[in-house]
C-alpha cells in the first residue's frame, strides 16, 4: 500500500530503530513508549488490522508472536509483558496496519495503564 507508514518503513523507505528483522516481520521501537520496552511489530505483507486475519495469512501472525516470546527473553521481561493489537478507530487503532505492541518493563493494569 503506497501511503501506508508502515509499509515503507518495512521496506526501508522511512528509518526506524529496529529490534528484529527477518524475510516476514519487522520489529521496531516505538517513537512514544508507553513503557520502557514498547515495540512495534508488524508484518511486512500489508494487512490492515486483527480483522483482516484469515486461513491465508494467519501464519504470519503466530511467526509475530514467536519474535515477541524471543524479544521478550533478548529484553529479560521475565516478570511479564503485555501484546496489544488494535483493531479500528474504536478500538484506537491509529495506523491501518496490523501490528502488535509488544510493552515491558514496568506494572501494567487492567484494563488500560
Amino acid at each position: 500500500m503506497d501511503d501506508c507508514i508502515f509499509c515503507k518503513i518495512a521496506k526501508g523507505e522511512i528509518p526506524s530503530n529496529k529490534a528484529y528483522e527477518d524475510d516476514k516481520v519487522l520489529a521496531f521501537y516505538d517513537l512514544e513508549p508507553q513503557a520502557p520496552v514498547h515495540i512495534l511489530i508488524i508484518p511486512k505483507e500489508h494487512i490492515v488490522s486483527a480483522a483482516e486475519i484469515t486461513e491465508e495469512n494467519s501464519r504470519v501472525v503466530a511467526h509475530i508472536f514467536e519474535v515477541a516470546a524471543k524479544l521478550a527473553k533478548e529484553k529479560k521481561l521475565d516478570g511479564g509483558f503485555r501484546i496489544v493489537s488494535n483493531a479500528g478507530e474504536d478500538a484506537g487503532q491509529s495506523v491501518k496496519h496490523l501490528h502488535f505492541h509488544l510493552l515491558g518493563g514496568r506494572t501494567f493494569g487492567w484494563p488500560a495503564g
